[in-house]
């Protein structure tokens, strides 16, 4: 698990993607890694889910994880299908240890003290900071940090160019996650090109 942060990591950014139709899913994961960005988090908000990520998962580049997971037989669903990693918007235990169980990263959404000493609690190194814009951003997770010193942040929600260098400038922050890269409209026309030209800039935006 500790291999799958340090690659989230070392993105820096982590594209959340909302797939309508899995035949998409292949040539999305090709544009990512040709715009230099091999990670996705596919979210669990289309019943194409599940497949998207067991045709991302093939392609030997990408790392790929199921976001949106709500219960533990989501998480079942995700791994079956090759999810590496499991984003929860909230915190929830029994997630929690299904990841635990099936042996992938679990992010679970934590944005107050409570929530992140109940991840601490179960051992978590990371967490997912949703919705970042609207739980007080930046200096929300610059206050956080404080005394949860080892913890990581992955904040999403509200994140986009013009905001991202004030998120990634932050210590505690492992990656950002965003759907500016992968507009879900032009991956369901197929425009895949435009999608490698977002991600690449988007990639030159996080790079130090």
């Amino acid at each position: 698990m500790t291999e799958i942060l340090d690659r989230i990591g070392a993105a820096r950014l982590v594209p959340v993607v909302v797939l309508d139709d899995a035949a998409s899913a292949a040539p999305l994961a090709e544009a990512l890694a040709a715009g230099g960005l091999p990670v996705a988090e596919v979210t669990f908000r289309t019943a194409a889910a599940v497949e998207s990520i067991r045709a991302m998962s093939a392609n030997p580049d990408m790392l790929v994880g199921a976001g949106t997971v709500l219960t533990p037989d989501q998480v079942d669903a995700a791994v079956d299908a090759g999810a590496s990693y499991v984003v929860s918007p909230g915190l929830s235990v029994p997630v929690v240890r299904r990841c635990a169980e099936r042996g992938v990263l679990a992010l679970p959404g934590a944005v107050t003290a409570t929530e992140v000493q109940a991840a601490l609690a179960e051992g978590l190194t990371a967490v997912k900071f949703f919705p970042a814009a609207t739980s007080g951003g930046a200096p929300a997770i610059k206050a956080l940090s404080a005394p949860f010193g080892d913890l990581r942040f992955v904040p999403t929600g509200g994140i986009g160019p013009a905001n991202l260098s004030e998120y990634l400038s932050i210590e505690a922050v492992l990656a950002v996650g965003g759907s500016w890269m992968v507009p879900r409209a032009d991956i369901a026309a197929g425009d895949f090109a435009k999608v490698t030209s977002l991600t690449a800039e988007a990639v030159a935006l996080a790079t130090p």
